[in-house]
This record gives C-alpha cells, structure tokens and sequence, in this order.
C-alpha cells in the first residue's frame, strides 16, 4: 500500500473521531436525561423543537465533516498517491535527500486511443508498481505524488546512489501494463535544497536536457545533479545572459557548386566566469522556464547583427531563433529597426526554424514569416524529416533552405534512408530550396552526398569551426 493511502487512511480515521465524539457525548447527555435523570422529560412542543434543532445540527456537523475530507483530501483520484499540494506539504516535514521526476512520454497518445478507465487503471498499476520496487529496494517510506497528468515526483528519505540503475530496471520490466506500451523519461536532483518547489522546476529542466542531449548522442545518459549546483548554475546563466555574454562559433557550409564556404552556421553558448561555458542543452531549458528566452534571442541577434557589417559581404550566417520570439509583435519590430539602424543586408541572415509540432494558428505563423520574407530574410527549416511537422509547414511555405536531419547523413548507407533523401532533395529541387546535409564527416559521405546533389554541406569532414576572432580575421573587409 502506498504511503498516501495509509496516511489518508489514518487522516480520515481522525476526522471520524472529530466528528463522533461530539455526537457521542451529544446522545449520552440525552439518554442521561431521559433515562438516568430523577425526573423524565415531558415530549411537549418545545422539547421536540429543541430536540429536532439538536439532530438537524448533529447531521449538518457531521455532513460538513464529511464534505471538507473530501476537498482536503491527500489523495491523486486515479493515482491515489499524494497529489502536488499534499506532497509539498508532506515534504516540509522531512528533508528528502533524492527526488525524482518520473514522466509517462507518450500519455497524450495512450488517452488517444485508449479508454479513460483503461488509462487510469494503467496509471494505478504504474504508480503501485513504482512504490513496491522502491520498497523491496529499501525505501518504505517513498513518496510519490501526481503532479500532472503524465508526471510523478519521487521523494527518498536516504541517499540512493543505484536509483539510476533502479529506475531502468523498473522501466525494462514495465514497459507495458495491462497490453498499454509505456515510453517513460526520469531525472534525479541530490543533496536536495530548502526550496522544493524549486528544486521540481530544477527536475524539469534536467529532463528538457536529458532529451537534448538523447537527441545528439545515442550514448547519452539520465543526468543526476546536485540541487546546490543546479542552483549556481541558474545564477550564472541569468547573470551572463543580463550581461550579454555569448561565446559564438562558426560552422562553415561548403557551397559544392562553387567549392567556396558563403554561409557560416552560428553556434551559441553562454560564457560565465564560474562555470566556463555552458552549452544550449543546459542554459536554454533555464531561460525558457524563466521567461527569458526573447530576451535571449534578442541578445544573439544583436551580437549578429554587430558582427555582419565587419565580415565581407559575400557571407551569411545562419542561426537559429525561438518561434515564440518570432511570433512576437514587439520582437519583429525591434528587429526590424535594429537591421535598419545597422543597414545590414537582410539576405546576409538566414533564421532556422525548428519546431516538432506544427503551430496550431498555422495561417498566422505563416503570415509572420513572410513578413520576415518580404525584409529579405532567408528562412531555412532545420532537422527537416525528423517530425511531421516540417512536412505540413514545407506544404504551405517556400523555404529557402532546407537541413536534412542528421540521420540521413549518419545512416545513409542504409537502403531506405537513402532512398527517403533522394526523394527529399528531388522535392527541393523541384521547389527551388537550396539543400544542406551537416553532420559530414567522412570523405565517402562528401563524395555520395554531392553526387545525390546537395547544395551545402557542413562537418568535421567538410571544415572546422571558426572562433569570432578567426571570422573577423579571415573576412574582414578592412
């Protein structure tokens, strides 16, 4: 039995006791009088008015009784773990060593095509499940509440250095309840804070980071922090973004119709005198959380725009920029101006676009575009082929570049992959949108990739990175 039962259990037996005593002494001062006293009592009219008063307040006692358990009850509904509010609460009682935030990844398409009751039982059995592995692994007493829909947040008394290795084990085993296939995610945070609701958002930006850096590396592994140090790091990075201290690089793309590099793809991190630099993976699950992440884009943009006019003419750089920033009125128009102001050749910047969803307003994204369009600004998709939503948006809108996903490149000597991009760059071609294939860095790679016909490509194979200093160096117009 999960912990929260047994405490809702033992909470409700209170709340009867508050509300049975009072009528138990209530019936006992009644029958004192009726059957104990040496004169009875005469049923007359007001005797009845006051004993009917007595019942009515007796029944309404114990009916709001009832009615407050229920609103301030312990208790998930489906779950029956503690909800959000009764775990912080929990958590102020005790300081957790470890916590956990345990994510059901595709529950939006387990509610699509599953039962509402199919669904809740399989969260049940999830959450049951997770609690007597804890509890065979030596921690009774695990908290474990529903925070939403798809998230669980673990909550250990002890230190638990194989909790990494535990938790996969469970996922290996658990991998379908009840005939439902499960695609789960965790992070862990150690040595947790005095501040637990910050030490949750810490949890779901280690997640946000985790699935970055899966998305890079076949290799990558969960990434359990140290509360204190997730802490400094969030310092460091809104005191390096408030003082504009980006660390930019250089990815060249090799024009193979030329054999000449035009176009520099920019790479972005944050310097910091504490921690050196912090990688995207890292910062931008932060500045999201915190609402930062136009102020941030508005800071590369800048440091972009300062760099074009000391570089020659004849290179672009391409780099990418939020669509939340893009949607944004007040953003578009500071761009504009700051592009104005600079007189900076608008087709010198080509914004990359990556979104996994499509937009739900997908007409008035579209019209933000063009309007970025009809500046001069280039607009190139990146990671295209890797999500549904590259090809509604390639439907609706003329790209002028186009960045296949790096599987094609890392994976193209298999049958279907190469066979899905020369369909791909057959379409651009077609569509007159220039292709670029990044991730080379084999020269029989090089060799295949121009003769499929590619426009671009970029890679360890292709060149290395250029520092600013190198840039400037090497293109300056002076």
């Amino acid at each position: 039995m999960l912990l929260s039962e047994l405490e809702e259990r033992e909470r409700r037996f209170k709340l009867a006791l508050r509300a049975g005593i009072p009528v138990v002494l209530l019936i006992s001062l009644v029958f004192y009088s009726i059957f104990f006293r040496d004169h009875g009592i005469s049923f007359d009219t007001e005797n009845a008015v006051l004993f009917g008063s007595l019942l009515f307040v007796t029944v309404y006692f114990i009916y709001f009784l009832m009615e407050l358990s229920v609103k301030e009850s312990l208790l998930d509904q489906t779950t029956q773990g503690f909800n959000e509010r009764a775990f912080i609460k929990k958590l102020e009682q005790f300081h957790p060593k470890v916590l956990v935030l345990f994510v059901v990844k595709n529950l939006s398409t387990i509610n699509e095509n599953y039962s509402t009751e199919e669904v809740d039982k399989m969260l049940y059995t999830l959450i049951h499940r997770l609690n007597e592995t804890l509890h065979h692994a030596g921690f009774p007493k695990a908290v474990i509440a529903r925070r939403y829909g798809a998230e669980f947040i673990v909550a250990l008394e002890k230190e638990a250095p194989q909790i990494e290795t535990l938790l996969k084990a469970f996922i290996e085993h658990n991998h379908t309840i009840d005939t439902i296939e499960i695609d789960y995610a965790f992070s862990v945070i150690t040595n947790t804070g005095e501040d637990i609701t910050k030490d949750i958002q810490h949890l779901k930006d280690l997640l946000t980071m985790q699935g970055k850096q899966e998305g890079n590396s076949s290799k990558a592994k969960h990434i359990i922090s140290d509360s204190k140090a997730l802490s400094e790091i969030e310092q460091c990075i809104t005191t390096a973004l408030e003082k504009r201290s980006l660390q930019l690089s250089f990815r060249p793309l090799l024009n193979t119709h030329t054999d000449t590099v035009d176009i520099y793809e920019v790479s972005a991190r944050l310097k910091t005198p504490q921690s050196g630099e912090i990688l995207p993976r890292i910062y931008l699950p932060v500045i999201n959380r915190l609402g930062l992440g136009r102020t941030y884009d508005m800071a590369l943009l800048e440091h972009v725009l300062a760099l074009l006019p000391l570089i020659d003419e004849g290179i672009s750089l391409s780099f990418n920029l939020s669509p939340f920033s893009l949607r944004d009125e007040s953003f578009q128009e500071a761009f504009f101006e700051k592009l104005e102001d600079l007189g900076v050749n608008p087709k010198r910047i080509i914004i990359e676009l990556y979104e996994r969803k499509t937009h739900h307003n997908l007409s008035g994204y579209l019209k933000t575009l063009n309007r970025f369009r009809a500046k001069g600004v280039r607009i190139a998709i990146d990671n295209f082929g890797s999500s549904n939503a590259s090809m509604e948006y390639m439907k609706h809108f003329d790209f002028d570049l186009v960045q296949f996903d790096r599987d094609y490149v890392t994976k193209l000597d298999e049958k279907h992959t190469r066979a899905m991009l020369t369909s791909l760059i057959q379409m651009a071609k077609e569509l007159h949108i220039t292709t670029v294939a990044k991730w080379v860095d084999k020269k029989k790679q090089k060799e295949e990739l121009i003769h499929l016909g590619i426009d671009y490509l970029q890679g360890f194979g292709i060149a290395n990175a250029l520092s600013e200093t190198q840039l400037i160096e090497k293109y300056n117009k002076g």
